[in-house]
């Protein structure tokens, strides 16, 4: 039989809050974080708005020479893993730091590193380019930087499923726990890739948004969506199997049931046009629960605001759940952060259980113009009442499909 696996932690560096709590406050409230580029002169761009997360200074979560060493995305990660071991009250001195796992996920890793060596190898030559900017560039720096800020000395991975990397972390984060490898895993995912090089190379795909409006510009299954907004953060649970937990007198938020993965074999960008890859997924995660599709009253969309994801994300819940999709609140907290990419998944997670938590669905921000190919239920306003289950979706590019189901805990 597999371990039991509950959420006892969470931290956040969000576009509208630099923790779990002020991000929540923020979502009920109905906050958005878009506004104008700051990171670099974007005038010339196509696409000239971002989610940006403000305010937010390395050295006031670690030193400040191990913060010099490292880039935004590993500085985001730290920073929400340290939130979250301190909510968890996980104490390492009282760990076995083998039994104590790292499954933090980045996308891209530092394009920032990788602008400044470019820049410098053109102007100066290969012989000027920094000694560190390896270890500051490759994405599975996050996990390390994670590892060692805290003597984690477990299982440490990073996933790299582009916009599902977050669900995956987290979804992978569960199964080592659930087969015993490990007692604790610090999951999640970050992202800082509002850049020239991040923004331009979206925008050429065609993935950004082309308003100008903060107010319209990331509008998940809005009849007016034209792309998504660019966003940036991290989000990190501390995940443990349940007797560890209790025994340890934790704190319990939620319950990990489910995790469903699939692949559209399709498209490098496009999800599949019929919804059966994201479908699959859905369907794995509640089976590897032992759920009814019925029992699922929840879903916390991808919701890119892209034409095609918002389109085939609502035929894939129509076709995993028949009927029944009618009767399904769904919303996309990317309407208040956008998309954070590598931490997508991640950030919704953390929504996910606080939403459990609260008996509270936040809305979809912005959503005004229904479509009629998009007509499933999309929270146009906040919905109150009990609910036994979340269902959290990331599709990346490249047709990877994750599906994460979470459980309001009970004994």
């Amino acid at each position: 039989m597999s371990r039991r696996v509950v959420v006892t932690g969470m931290g956040a560096i969000t576009p509208i809050g630099l923790s779990v709590e002020e991000f929540w406050k923020s979502v009920k409230e109905g906050k958005t974080g878009f506004g104008e580029i700051t990171r670099f002169d974007a005038s010339e761009y196509k696409c000239r708005l971002a989610a940006e997360v403000k305010g937010f200074e390395g050295k006031n979560y670690m030193d400040f020479k191990a913060a010099k060493r490292m880039e935004l995305f590993c500085q985001y990660a730290v920073a929400a893993t340290k939130e979250a071991m301190e909510d968890a009250g996980l104490d390492m001195e009282k760990e076995d730091p083998f039994r104590v796992g790292v499954s933090v996920g980045s996308g891209i890793g530092s394009l920032q590193a990788m602008e400044r060596a470019h820049s410098r190898l053109l102007e100066k030559g290969p012989s000027r380019v920094e000694p560190l900017l390896v270890p500051l560039m490759i994405c599975n720096m996050a996990a390390g930087n994670v590892s060692i800020q805290f003597g984690l000395k477990g299982k440490s991975i990073n996933v790299v499923t582009a916009c599902a990397t977050g669900t995956n972390s987290i979804g992978e984060a569960y199964r080592t726990i659930q087969y015993g490898d490990v007692e604790v895993m610090i999951a999640g995912g970050t992202e800082s890739s509002v850049t020239p090089i991040g923004i331009a190379g979206f925008s050429a795909l065609t993935a950004l948004t082309s308003s100008d409006d903060p107010a319209r510009c990331s509008i998940p299954f809005d009849k007016e969506r034209s792309g998504f907004v660019m966003g940036e953060g991290s989000a990190v649970v501390v995940l443990e199997e349940l007797e560890h937990a209790k025994a340890r007198g934790a704190k319990i938020y939620a319950e990990v049931v489910g995790y469903g993965c699939s692949s559209d074999a399709f498209h490098i960008t496009s999800p599949a046009e019929d919804g059966s890859g994201a479908a699959k997924a859905m369907e794995y995660a509640a089976a590897d629960a032992g759920v009814a599709m019925e029992d699922i009253t929840y879903i916390n969309a991808h919701g890119t605001s892209t034409h095609h994801n918002d389109l085939f994300e609502t035929r894939a819940i129509k076709l995993a759940f028949g009927e029944h999709a009618g009767r399904i609140r769904i919303n996309s907290t990317k309407s208040m952060v956008g998309h954070l990419l590598g931490a997508a998944g991640a950030i919704e997670f953390v929504t996910c259980v606080k939403e459990l938590e609260e008996g509270y669905i936040h809305q979809t921000v912005g959503y005004q113009v229904p479509d009629e190919e998009c007509d499933l239920d999309y929270c146009k306003e906040p919905v109150t009442g009990d609910f036994m289950y979340a269902l959290s979706n990331s599709l990346g590019f490249g047709g990877h499909n994750a599906s994460i189901l979470v459980k309001k805990y009970t004994d």
